[in-house]
């Protein structure tokens, strides 16, 4: 009788479980969902920011780059992990990602500087003996995305001038479907402006003519750091929504487990039962039989 109350158990906390992963999938649906439309909803404000760097550039093409900070070759990588597990390979598919991505290129041999947002992925970088200078933790929500990333522009500046950065690169992983998401990677610092001459990718709709009336320096200045801005807040949001469909991925592998382990389950109670239930009605055909004998 043990055996069965054991089995039992088993098979209501197998139940519970799935409930559980069942529940964290919704979750982790509804959690894209806000992170798209924080990206979204970004959309208007980056074309016009980058309008107005098209505006401001479109004399200055003989500037292959722009950078006001002193450079010693240092690389500057900053990589949006994840807080909170269950997300399979989330982190360290992109650690891979990062740690290989100058290998075939000529700046393999540069030091390097690493920036984490996640304390899962900045658990990965420090066990991988990387040095890590500033760690962010994950916002609870698509609406902690415009705070933290005002954090991380302070101290990407001051970072900058620490390390003596030439470049910085952002490195995070970009959701592709539902439950699935691939490492990407964009370069931060310095900007090129050549990326922003797109008159013939997309033309105005305006009947307006685009102009300026205040010094070409302090708007510069200023659109670059919006453009800072809108770079590392899409990064932040892909990275979350992509966390989130790599948990997709994960509790639709446990949710196979789990429903698997209560087949195993109930075919094991099943069967059990009908073994004692066999040897039930055998004690009663036998005591049967003995009493028929007696008589």
């Amino acid at each position: 009788m043990q055996d069965f109350e054991t089995l039992k158990r088993s098979i209501e906390s197998t139940r519970d479980l799935e409930s559980v992963v069942r529940t964290m999938k919704t979750l982790a649906a509804v959690s894209i969902r806000q992170y798209e439309q924080a990206v979204d909803s970004l959309e208007d404000y980056s074309d016009t920011v980058y309008c107005g760097l098209e505006m401001v550039l479109s004399k200055s093409l003989s500037d292959s780059r722009l950078t006001d900070g002193p450079a010693s070759g240092t690389i500057g990588m900053i990589l949006f992990g994840s807080d909170q597990g269950m997300c399979g390979q989330f982190n360290e598919q992109l650690e891979t990602y990062a740690e290989e991505y100058f290998t075939a290129t000529d700046l393999v041999r540069r030091k390097q500087a690493w920036m984490i947002v996640g304390s899962r992925m900045r658990g990965k970088a420090l066990d991988s003996g990387h040095e890590v200078d500033f760690d962010f933790s994950l916002p609870g929500s698509a609406t902690g995305i415009a705070p933290l990333v005002s954090e991380m522009l302070a101290k990407i500046d001051q970072w900058r001038h620490q390390r003596r950065l030439s470049e910085i690169y952002i490195f995070y992983n970009q959701r592709e479907s539902a439950s699935t998401y691939k490492p990407h990677v964009v370069q931060l610092l310095p900007v090129d402006p050549t990326k922003f001459h797109r008159k013939h990718q997309s033309p105005s709709t305006s009947r307006s003519l685009t102009l300026y009336t205040m010094s070409r320096t302090t708007l510069l200045s200023r659109l670059i750091q919006q453009y800072l801005f809108v770079s590392l807040f899409r990064a932040c949001a892909e990275s979350m929504a992509g966390e989130n469909a790599s948990r997709i991925a994960s509790m639709q592998a446990a949710e196979r487990n789990i429903k698997e382990r209560l087949m195993n389950l109930q075919a094991e109670f099943n069967q059990r039962r009908q073994t004692a239930i066999t040897e039930e009605l055998l004690d009663v055909v036998t005591g049967f039989e003995a009493l028929k004998d007696a008589e």
